[in-house]
């Protein structure tokens, strides 16, 4: 192929071509995990708590910033573990610390998966008509930010967050919005992600699901069962069926 693709000769692909790509951003597309945790772990640290462990920041990651936020301030005994809201000012003023300080430090560490561009390059040039899409529930801004940082902007005709609807995944209202911009039926798109929430995203809005085991969250991935998993994401074009 002369682009540096490699693949695995016992990945699995999926039997019918997909006419819509949906990558979800964190743990899919790129690591940003050292730096939502220094940021998490800053936000703890400035509202007098220790910092946690990345690994179990790491565990809270996928469901949005409010969420995040909430799951860090619960492990730290900064609020209750169920949501009560009497907590919701306080995590509201945490979560605008968070927001601000990853504003500023979401590059300090991130980097984009080795082999994703060259996937996407890949998926492109075989596949020029074939659209893709980033859906993530990340707040829209860092993700576009990001995606512009790295050039993968190039690849995607919509990039949607946590705040694009009043809703987040695994709800299928973002997914739906791509499959009815891009004109295609739900069960020929498939959402690409590394965690339970993404599959269940595809799941709920009858589509298909590919999983990535190298991403955040691979134990709930796996419990969800996606339809075809790979562990580098090298794989994708393959895995797809379009390689």
């Amino acid at each position: 192929m002369g682009i540096g693709v490699k693949f695995s000769s016992t990945i699995e692909a999926m039997s019918q071509t997909p006419r819509l790509l949906v990558f979800d951003l964190d743990g899919t597309l790129i690591d940003s995990r050292k730096d939502l945790c220094n940021s998490v772990n800053a936000t703890l640290e400035h509202f007098g708590k220790a910092a946690l462990p990345d690994d179990i920041v790491a565990g809270y990651i996928g469901d949005g910033a409010a969420t995040l936020v909430r799951r860090a301030l619960a492990h730290a005994h900064m609020i209750e573990d169920q949501p009560d809201p009497h907590d919701d000012s306080f995590v509201e003023q945490a979560l605008e610390f968070f927001l601000g300080y990853y504003r500023i430090h979401k590059l300090d560490f991130t980097y984009v998966y080795p082999g994703a561009i060259e996937s996407l390059e890949a998926i492109h040039a075989a596949h020029p008509s074939l659209p893709m899409a980033v859906l993530t529930n990340k707040p829209v801004g860092p993700s576009l930010g990001i995606c512009a940082h790295f050039g993968l902007d190039r690849f995607f005709f919509q990039n949607y967050g946590g705040n694009s609807f009043p809703t987040k995944k695994p709800d299928p209202q973002g997914f739906l919005a791509l499959v009815a911009e891009a004109g295609v039926k739900a069960a020929d798109a498939v959402m690409i992600g590394d965690s339970g929430v993404d599959v269940h995203t595809a799941r709920n809005a009858g589509a298909r699901s590919l999983g990535c085991t190298f991403g955040f969250s691979p134990q709930t991935l796996a419990e969800a069962k996606p339809d075809v998993s790979v562990d580098h994401a090298s794989e994708w074009p393959k895995a797809l069926g379009l390689l």
